[in-house]
């Protein structure tokens, strides 16, 4: 069982043999670091040491060329880069893909995701007086972002993007397919977001458990090629509202969002719209995304 918590760590499980009868003969290999700004454990069943050696680090590797793109925690990443000089060439593809389906998400959901509100949301987390806070919110505008295949584009001064509230899970289907690459069949991962491809065993599917905040489980469901978000926005406080802040500074309609469909980016990004969102609009925004469902809203 694995118990969610939003923006955790990376733990991966992996079984070359899903077969329960050998799983206590299974060996395990183990790896631990850092990144995305988290704690990285990743064990796969079925490898020894040598064996996933070239799988642990070619995740390692596909986690900071990510980091390279998407963190706020790396001062020369793409979309540091971006924030700072408000123009950004030769964009990554993968940033391309993100900001692409942020702006599906910004119209199915009518702007309430909304990456442009980084500059408020850093002026309520610093404590900015109120002329500050007033001009970050003039800042705002996903309108204001333009991109193609050449050039990503903000078209005023100050203006900066967080894609914090997708960037998560859409890594989560990269090392995904970083695994599968490898002959990884059935895989349980968790980045805050999961992922879990195949089966725990040869007729088990994986099982995993929604947390709320004080770590009570309020829902318990098994996945199979399948993917789950939760936001809990008061987990991070600030400034009384959480971590998730909607276009205008307003907080939060939801406590705890719980949200599954094939691509982890999707989830992800719909678990965080829906939290600025009335339960009626947040049902209307899932329906339109094939094969989604919400799993939890409360």
């Amino acid at each position: 069982m694995t118990t969610l918590t939003r923006r955790r760590f990376l733990s991966i499980s992996a079984a070359c043999v899903a077969t329960p009868t050998l799983a206590a003969s299974l060996p395990m290999a183990t790896w631990r670091g850092r990144a995305m700004g988290a704690v990285v454990s990743m064990q796969l069943a079925g490898l020894d040491a040598e064996a996933a050696a070239p799988v642990f680090a070619a995740v390692e590797d596909e986690l900071l060329r990510l980091e390279n793109i998407f963190s706020l925690y790396r001062t020369d990443s793409q979309i540091s880069r971006l924030n700072r000089d408000g123009r950004l060439t030769a964009p990554a593809p993968e940033l391309l893909q993100v900001l692409s389906l942020s702006d599906r998400l910004h119209n199915a959901s009518a702007g309430a995701f909304d990456p442009t509100v980084q500059p408020l949301w850093m002026a309520l987390a610093q404590g900015k007086d109120s002329a500050a806070v007033d001009a970050a919110r003039g800042l705002v505008g996903w309108d204001d972002v333009h991109f193609d295949t050449a050039t990503v584009r903000l078209r005023h001064p100050g203006q900066a993007l967080t894609l914090n509230g997708i960037a998560q899970g859409y890594i989560t289907d990269r090392i995904a397919a970083l695994l599968k690459s490898h002959g990884l069949r059935d895989v349980l991962l968790d980045m805050g977001e999961i992922a879990a491809l195949g089966k725990r065993d040869h007729s088990t599917d994986w099982s995993v458990g929604v947390a709320d905040t004080d770590g009570s489980v309020v829902k318990r469901l098994r996945l199979r090629n399948r993917a789950l978000a939760t936001s809990a926005p008061l987990g991070t406080p600030m400034t009384g509202t959480g971590h998730i802040l909607g276009p205008k500074g307003q907080g939060t309609t939801q406590n705890l969002v719980s949200v599954s469909a094939p691509q982890a980016a999707i989830a992800d990004g719909l678990s965080t719209a829906l939290c600025l969102m009335s339960p009626e609009a947040g049902q209307q925004l899932v329906a339109g995304f094939p094969d989604a469902s919400i799993e939890v809203l409360a």
